[in-house]
């Protein structure tokens, strides 16, 4: 009961205090809004320059390989043009070792396994 009197006691807001107070409230939102818009505004151009530094250095760094693998060819095509009759003994010895290792492996396998002497 005593509770029913101080709520009666109370004064109660007038309608020009109330949409004054609902304003005041809605001004204070507004700015708070403008603080995050800002504030994220900062961030993003945060996060576009991060981006652009890992753009730049991914491309630098795929040049120099790109370069790298350029001098490396020319080199390979050098040693070729220079011992041709060096590179093809070794792309013949090459066919012959896997030759012998593929007759190897056959030899090892169970013959039930082998389909052309069907």
């Amino acid at each position: 009961m005593a509770d029913e009197q101080k709520e009666a006691a109370a004064p109660k807001p007038t309608q020009r205090e109330a949409q004054e107070a609902l304003e005041k409230q809605v001004a204070q939102l507004k700015r708070e809004i403008n603080k995050i818009n800002r504030s994220l505004s900062e961030r993003a151009q945060d996060v576009v320059e991060e981006a652009a530094g890992w753009y730049d250095s991914a491309t630098d760094r795929a040049g120099r390989t790109a370069q790298a693998l350029r001098t490396g060819a020319q080199s390979v095509s050098g040693a070729v043009q220079d011992n041709p009759g060096t590179v093809s003994t070794v792309f013949i010895l090459g066919a012959a070792l896997g030759l012998l290792l593929g007759l190897t492996l056959n030899a090892s396998a169970p013959s039930r396994d082998r389909w052309f002497y069907k």
